[in-house]
Order: structure tokens, then C-alpha cells, then sequence
């Protein structure tokens, strides 16, 4: 026999000798895992935030108004997004310090310093809160050294911004991370053969490719900021109009039985947050595209 394929009449010969069927998936079922995926989205966020929704329409207007624009919920927000997009943009420099000298040099103890980028993921934040304040009041080692000169980090914003770098820097470290192990390091080369100095290689050669992903690691690291609860409790002070955060408005609320006004408050967050990343999102896709075109 011959070892040519043989194709029926009617038939095109398949490429590689076997058969392909046009438009076929790489994985089977895509209607059934997309139905499943959808019913696990609705009830996971889509049916607890149409919730949150409905319940805030409980409230009039003017009553929804006067809950959400109160000079304490005010004062809250205020230190709320305030001190979580501080701690984005500390952690966004750091975090892609702290992603460099991990994935650029060999030194002893890496695989520690690796282990304990992930300590806030794995760290209860009650904890870290308690850690945190432990060091920076005024009896404890850092705050007992600072609070002579006249620096307080504990029971006041400052402490909110520390706990809120604390708990976000893993998420810019580990954004960062994996695209920096994958750059093509023949391009800084090539740069610095042609003359290029180490801020203009970083400049037009490195971080174009990284900003994406720093980018993400700054959503990723403002959206947990915002939501944080624990952490801050202890190392804020929670005094009105001062160092009191939203999450911890929305608790006394509740605790007050006033759950149309925590609904109203959350909704207020909920909807900045959604449309902070949104233009974050969109930043993103315009850095990608603007990437691609100069690779071109």
C-alpha cells in the first residue's frame, strides 16, 4: 500500500494527514463550563451587590443624600481613597524595587526574602494590625524612638498609610515579578551596545514592557487598600473626623441597626471603586496598545 493519504471524494485532505473539524474548541463543552461560569459569578458578586443595591433604595433621596454626605462620612472617605492611593503609589515604587533585586541578582537568603513578600497574604490582619501597632506607638521600639522628635506613626493617618503599604505590597511584587523573568534581556543589551544609558535602557526599553503589570499590581494593591478593615482598626485610632475609615463607618452602622445607611455608604464605595478601575483598565489596554505599536 501506498503511505500517501487518500481523500474521499467531495473532501479536502486533511493537513498533517489527520482530520480537523472547522471551528472545533480546544476544550470540549464550552456551553456547559460558560453556564456554570456565569451561575458562579451571579451568585458569588452579581446577586450580594444587586443586594446591596435594592436595599439602598429603601432610602429616599434626601435620606440617601444626608447618609452618604455627612461631614463624618465625608471625613472618612477622604481618608479612606486618600491613604489607599498613597499606599498604591509606595508600594507601585517599591513593589517594583522589591520585584527587581528578587528577579535581577543572586544573594543569600533570596528564597526568605521571596517567602516573606507573601507574608500579608497568608498573615490574619488582625495580626498585622496588632504587629504594626506594637512597633509604632509610642511604647513600642520604632514609635519610642520617633515620638521624642516629634513623629507619631500610630493613632493617626500615617498609621492608616503604613497598614495599607503593608497589606498591598505582595500584589505589585508579584504582578511585576513574572513579566520582569520573562523580558527579553538581548533588548537592554542591544541598547547598551548602541550607546544607550541605564536610565534611558530602563526608560524606552524595560519599562514599557512592565507597565502593564504595574498598572494591575497598583489596582490590585488600591482595591484591597479601600476594602481593608482589620489592619487599620488598631494602628488608626479611630477618631471621628480624623483617622476613622470608611469600612469602620459602615460597621458602626450596622452595630446601630441602621442598615439602609451602611447599604448607602457601601454603594458610594462601591461605585468610585468600579469606576477608579475602570479608567485604571482602560489606561491598561491604552499601554498595551501603544506598546505594540512601538514593538511594530
Amino acid at each position: 500500500m501506498s503511505g500517501h493519504a487518500v481523500s474521499l471524494p467531495g473532501t479536502a485532505p486533511a493537513a498533517g494527514g489527520g482530520a480537523r473539524r472547522s471551528g472545533a474548541r480546544v476544550l470540549p463543552g464550552f456551553n456547559l463550563t460558560l453556564g456554570i461560569t456565569v451561575l458562579y459569578l451571579s451568585l458569588i458578586v452579581l446577586i450580594p451587590l444587586s443586594a446591596l443595591v435594592f436595599k439602598t433604595f429603601t432610602l429616599t433621596w434626601p435620606q440617601f443624600w444626608e447618609a452618604v454626605t455627612s461631614p463624618r462620612v465625608l471625613a472618612s472617605y477622604r481618608l479612606t481613597f486618600g491613604a489607599s492611593f498613597i499606599a498604591a503609589c509606595v508600594n507601585v515604587v517599591f513593589g517594583l524595587l522589591v520585584a527587581w533585586v528578587l528577579v535581577r541578582y543572586p544573594f543569600p537568603g533570596k528564597k526568605i526574602v521571596d517567602a516573606l513578600v507573601d507574608l500579608p497574604f497568608a498573615l490574619p490582619t488582625a495580626v498585622a494590625g496588632i504587629s504594626l501597632t506594637a512597633l509604632l506607638a509610642g511604647n513600642g521600639w520604632i514609635g519610642s524612638l520617633l515620638e521624642p522628635h516629634g513623629i507619631q506613626l500610630a493613632f493617626n493617618p500615617n498609621g492608616v498609610v503604613i497598614a495599607l503599604i503593608f497589606i498591598g505590597l505582595p500584589f505589585v511584587v508579584r504582578t511585576v515579578q513574572p513579566v520582569l523573568e520573562d523580558a527579553e534581556k538581548e533588548l537592554e543589551e542591544a541598547a547598551t551596545c548602541l550607546g544607550a544609558t541605564r536610565w534611558q535602557t530602563f526608560s524606552r526599553v524595560i519599562f514599557p514592557s512592565i507597565a502593564p503589570a504595574l498598572l494591575t499590581g497598583f489596582a490590585m494593591a488600591f482595591a484591597r487598600a479601600v476594602g481593608e478593615y482589620g489592619s487599620v482598626i488598631f494602628i488608626a485610632g479611630n477618631m471621628p473626623m480624623v483617622s476613622e475609615i470608611t469600612p469602620l463607618i459602615i460597621i458602626g452602622k450596622l452595630e446601630q441597626y441602621d442598615y439602609a445607611g451602611a447599604t448607602a455608604v457601601a454603594t458610594v464605595m462601591l461605585v468610585i471603586s468600579f469606576i477608579l478601575l475602570l479608567v485604571i483598565n482602560g489606561l491598561q489596554g491604552w499601554q498595551r496598545k501603544r506598546s505594540a505599536g512601538n514593538s511594530q
